[in-house]
C-alpha cells in the first residue's frame, strides 16, 4: 500500500467501514446502506489504499477489524456525527426541513436508478417527501413535467429545449434469443437477427425502443419483421423465455432477464442516453436541485466503479 492520502478519502467509504464493523459482515453492511456487496468490498479496499493500512480481516465467518481498523473506526463514526451535525445546521439555513420532491420515471429508471439514490436523500432529509409516479411512454412523462405534475423526470434523450437535461449513463440496446438458440460463442449477424419473428413494443404507441431499433436497423439495409406487437417488457421477456421469438430492447428495460434468454450484443452496437431532466422555466423548490445533485454524484460514482471495475 502507498502512503496516507486524505485527498482519497470519501464518507461513502467511511460509511462503509463503520457499518462493516457493525455487522462484522459485508453483506449484511451492504443491505444497511442499500448498495451491492461489491461496492460495500470496494469501498474498504480504496480506503485501505488511501489510508495505507488494513483495516479489516476478511474470513470464512466474516470481516474483523484489526487495532488500527479499530480507531480508525471510531474516527469515522466521529466524522460522520459530525457532518450530520454540519448538514442539519445548513439544511436549517437553506430551508430544507419540509417540502417534496415529485418523480416522474420510466418503469425501468425507477426500478433500477431511484431506490439508491432515495435512500441516501432521506436519509440526510427525512422530513423531505419523496414521491415517484412511473410511466409506461415517454410522451406521458414528458406531459406530467410540463404540466407540473412532477419536479424532475427519468428519460430518455433527445428532449426539446423546453427542458433542461443531464445525463447520467448510456444504456445498450440487446438482443434477447430464445433459450433453444444455437449460438454460444458466435457472434450475432443482422442476418440471423432478422430470421426471428421478433416481440416488440408498437410503434404506434409513443414509445421511443423500437424506432430505434427500426432506424438503426434501416442504416444497414435490414427490417425487423414484428409478429408480436406488446406494450409490457415483462410480457415481451416471458414471450422470448417461451421460443415464441426474440425481441431487441435497452438492457435496463429488460432487467432482470430471466436466465433461459440467450443475450447477444447488436452486430453494429446503439445506445439510449438516460438523463433527468426539469422544466426550463419551472419554480422549482431547493430540495429538488438538492436530490439532482445527489442523482448525479451518485451515478457518477457508479460509472466510475464499473470503469475501475473493468480495468481488473
Amino acid at each position: 500500500m502507498n502512503g496516507f492520502s486524505d485527498g482519497r478519502i470519501k464518507t461513502s467509504q467511511l460509511r462503509a467501514l463503520v457499518a462493516v464493523a457493525t455487522h462484522n459482515r459485508f453483506s449484511s453492511a451492504a443491505l444497511e446502506l442499500g448498495i451491492s456487496q461489491s461496492a460495500v468490498s470496494h469501498a474498504i479496499a480504496t480506503l485501505e489504499e488511501a489510508l495505507g493500512v488494513v483495516l479489516l480481516i476478511r474470513g470464512r465467518h466474516g470481516a474483523t477489524l484489526t487495532p488500527i481498523g479499530e480507531s480508525i473506526t471510531q474516527d469515522a463514526q466521529r466524522v460522520l456525527t459530525l457532518l450530520a451535525g454540519m448538514r442539519e445546521k445548513a439544511n436549517q439555513e437553506r430551508g430544507l426541513q419540509s417540502g417534496q420532491v415529485r418523480l416522474a420515471a420510466m418503469r425501468s429508471m425507477a426500478t433500477h436508478l431511484l431506490p439508491e439514490v432515495i435512500a441516501q436523500f432521506r436519509q440526510q432529509f427525512p422530513t423531505i417527501k419523496v414521491t415517484i409516479e412511473e410511466y409506461a411512454y415517454y410522451a406521458e412523462l414528458e406531459k406530467a413535467l410540463r404540466q407540473g405534475q412532477a419536479d424532475i423526470g427519468l428519460t430518455s434523450l433527445p428532449l426539446s429545449s423546453e427542458f433542461e437535461v443531464w445525463e447520467l449513463f448510456r444504456d445498450e440496446f440487446v438482443a434477447l434469443l430464445p433459450p433453444d438458440t444455437p449460438l454460444d460463442g458466435v457472434t450475432l449477424s443482422w442476418d440471423q437477427l432478422v430470421r426471428y419473428p421478433m416481440i416488440m413494443n408498437p410503434v404506434a404507441h409513443p414509445h421511443r425502443h423500437t424506432q430505434i431499433v427500426q432506424d438503426h436497423l434501416a442504416q444497414f439495409g435490414y427490417t425487423l419483421k414484428v409478429d408480436y406487437e406488446v406494450k409490457e417488457d415483462s410480457t415481451i421477456l416471458n414471450m422470448v423465455k417461451q421460443g415464441l421469438g426474440a425481441a431487441v430492447m435497452a438492457r435496463l428495460a429488460a432487467e432482470p432477464i430471466p436466465e433461459e434468454i440467450q443475450v447477444r450484443n447488436l452486430p453494429i452496437p446503439v445506445e439510449r442516453i438516460v438523463a433527468a431532466a426539469v422544466l426550463a422555466d419551472a419554480l422549482l423548490p431547493q430540495s429538488v436541485f438538492v436530490f439532482l445533485d445527489m442523482l448525479k454524484a451518485i451515478w457518477q460514482e457508479a460509472q466510475l466503479f464499473g470503469q475501475e471495475n473493468a480495468k481488473i
